[in-house]
């Protein structure tokens, strides 16, 4: 019998452009704001959100207001390019660092300070919470609501994000497209130079997505698609479009950094399928269960 092929989808860039700015100006205007504000990495998610933002407030009385947050661990050529993309697109922005206010948790939070290795990941999601703590400020001075940067690979495919850092937002423009789709709708936009640049989640210093993974979003979005089209694990640990995506990426993370991360196709897999399950998890918090109780009125 013929391998059942994994569909990825594909866009009109246009209508989907079209349809995300419908959205957020649907959002904007349920929320009874003046407009958005969010943080600009520099990276191509943030960018693609910013431009499309931008572009649906066009001719309204909208307004985005774009923040560059950088901090020690983060290459000065991000909060550059962040800078670029605000100019480039006209926004109002400011350059906030936010080191002296990671520096003030040494008061109250040391051990996120140790050079325990373990600790490195609890300051970045530490800073990661600090910059939504100033765009949730900002926003609020200025009734914006704040707008996500996540794309569907992350927040619903594996969960990779802080809950209450970046993931603590009003709304997610681009949760729907994966980042292949993302890259694509970057270069519709204008920015080519960033479509194909190598995300990293700017919490540690020299870390990358795909350092941290171990496999790129290509292998994310072909393994959750398939497990959304019937696929289960063990179909999918010998199915040869995952096969294919996964031993490249083996191979280049061994080439890169000099040791392999997963042996074999397997163990990615098993990787993706037990983030995928906690990311489902994940997205509840936000809106967490409360307890049941019987009250008498």
């Amino acid at each position: 019998m013929a391998e059942r092929k994994i569909i990825l989808p594909t866009m009109d860039a246009e209508k989907v452009a079209n349809e995300i700015g419908d959205f957020v100006i649907d959002i904007v205007k349920s929320h009874n704001k003046t407009g958005c504000v969010m943080g600009l990495s520099g990276g191509v998610d943030s960018t693609v959100v910013a431009s499309l933002i931008k572009r649906a407030f066009d001719n309204t009385n909208y307004e985005l207001v774009g923040y560059v947050l950088p901090s020690s661990v983060n290459n000065p050529k991000d909060a550059e390019d962040g800078i670029n993309v605000a100019e480039k697109l006209g926004l109002r922005y400011y350059v906030r660092p936010i080191e002296e206010i990671v520096k003030g948790y040494r008061f109250t939070n040391p051990n996120a300070f140790t050079t325990d290795p373990k600790n490195k990941f609890h300051r970045g999601n530490m800073m990661s919470e600090i910059r939504a703590g100033v765009l949730h400020l900002e926003g609020a001075l200025e009734r914006k609501s704040v707008a996500g940067t996540g794309n569907k690979d992350e927040d619903f495919g594996i969960g990779y994000y802080t809950l209450f850092g970046d993931g603590a937002v009003h709304f997610s423009p681009i949760g729907g497209l994966s980042k292949r789709l993302v890259r694509e709708m970057a270069r519709y936009l204008g920015f080519n130079d960033l479509a194909n640049r190598e995300p990293d989640a700017g919490l540690e210093v020299g870390e990358t997505d795909f350092k941290a993974l171990g496999y790129s979003y290509d292998v994310v979005e072909i393994v959750t698609e398939g497990f959304s089209q019937g696929f289960v694990v063990d179909e999918l640990n010998v199915h040869s479009q995952v096969v294919e995506l996964c031993e490249r990426d083996i191979v280049d993370y061994s080439n890169k950094f000099g040791f392999k991360k997963y042996l074999d196709v397997s163990e990615v897999v098993n990787d993706v399928h037990i983030r995928h399950l906690g990311a489902r998890r994940k997205v509840q918090l936000v809106s967490p269960d409360s307890c049941s109780v019987g009250l008498v009125y």
